[in-house]
């Protein structure tokens, strides 16, 4: 697509991040109304807007199509991630909630396992029926999120009331877990403004700030820095841009199922943090396909060992409408750096013409980040 359009680094860089403007801006209103219609209906309605601006990237012909539509896809997601852990609190008591979380936000890593050899694939399709192979990508990719969203509004339970999977013992077992945690802990915030003016919240938004300026930074860059250090064909460069994603998928589930075990958060939040900043540096030392991927794999696997005791850490004192607003507002502020990580390395690279000194900046970002994540109180703290 950049060569195609003739994008320079820094128009993709910058495209790449305009969707998080939108998505700050829409993520707090859009989750409240998620909590007061409910899940089902408002998540499914996301999918479906989310996957049909998606496909319709396909028509982008200059750089301006690229950046209204990165916008709409903002409008559109707005709300999609903070409204799932929302509704896994719903479902899911504190002690259980890392491996919890962890196990569904797998499906981010998988999709990165997957969807770099398909999207090589789909690059292959170049030229069939008049379209590019980037095209292609874009139309077949965004199709999914449309039939899944009609499949959520048809089988997703709104709670444990609704499910009719569970037997009645097993639903009372659940909502007197869920009620006997909520009693059992602190709560500083049960309404939208409560959660907005809340000091812990705003303290862990900029400690997430830390984590999309890694993720996105690395998701946006990686293929175009293996296909630098490789020089591999499209499909061999989706191949390898897997392998960070599986190490972090199993890093993941592992960190957040020792983080239940111990009832411990800050500490696994910050040494995987320290850990994978210092990998995304070595990272931007290392020259060659080997090296450079075995860095950037560590990095990965840092970065997703902080997601689920994060989200547990981040949710263990909020509630009601309170937690919806809560949840989103450390979701809008945190994904900022969505904007600020792909934007900076495209920058720094254009400048630069490496991509070393990008990598160093996100690596130290994600550091101060797990540092800074020592200051929240725990749930266990008075």
């Amino acid at each position: 697509m950049n060569r195609a359009l003739g994008f320079s680094p820094r128009i993709y860089g910058l495209g790449a991040g305009v969707f998080f403007l939108s998505y700050v801006a829409f993520e707090i209103p859009s989750n409240v109304i998620l909590a007061r219609v409910g899940a089902r209906w408002w998540i499914a309605r996301i999918m479906i807007s989310w996957g049909l601006v998606s496909s319709a990237t396909m028509f982008i012909r200059g750089a301006a199509g690229f950046y209204t539509l990165r916008f709409l896809l903002g409008v559109a997601e707005a709300g999609f991630f903070p409204g799932l852990i929302y509704y896994l609190t719903r479902w899911f008591p504190a002690r259980e909630r890392a491996r919890t979380i962890a196990a569904f936000m797998t499906a981010t890593l998988v999709a990165g396992i997957v969807g770099g050899p398909i999207s090589g694939a789909l690059l292959s399709l170049d030229g069939t029926a008049g379209l590019a192979g980037w095209q292609w990508l874009f139309l077949l990719e965004g199709l999914p999120a449309v039939v899944l969203g009609f499949a959520v509004l048809r089988f997703l339970p709104e709670r444990p009331d609704d499910a009719g999977w569970l037997t009645r013992e097993e639903r009372e077992a659940l909502l007197g877990q869920l009620a006997e945690d909520a009693a059992a802990r602190p709560t500083q915030a049960r309404t939208t403004a409560a959660a907005l003016k809340s000091g812990r919240v705003w303290l862990l938004a900029v400690v997430y700030f830390t984590i999309p300026v890694a993720l996105y930074g690395m998701g946006f860059w990686l293929p175009q820095i293996i296909k630098a250090e490789s020089g591999g064909t499209d499909f061999e460069v989706g191949l390898l841009s897997a392998i960070p994603y599986v190490l972090g998928a199993v890093g993941m589930v592992v960190a957040a199922g020792h983080s239940d075990r111990t009832g411990e958060r800050r500490w696994h939040i910050a040494l995987a943090a320290v850990g994978g900043g210092a990998a995304f540096a070595l990272s931007g030392a290392f020259h060659g396909l080997a090296p450079s991927l075995g860095a950037l794999s560590l990095a990965m696997l840092g970065l997703a060992s902080m997601f689920g005791p994060f989200w547990t850490l981040a949710t263990s004192r909020i509630g009601g409408v309170g937690a919806a607003a809560g949840i989103a507002l450390i979701n809008s502020v945190g994904n900022i750096g969505g904007f600020v990580g792909p934007s900076l390395i495209g920058y720094i690279s254009d400048r630069t013409h490496s991509f070393t000194m990008g990598l160093v900046f996100i690596g130290a970002v994600l550091a101060c980040g797990g540092v800074l994540a020592l200051a929240v109180r725990d749930e266990r703290s008075g």
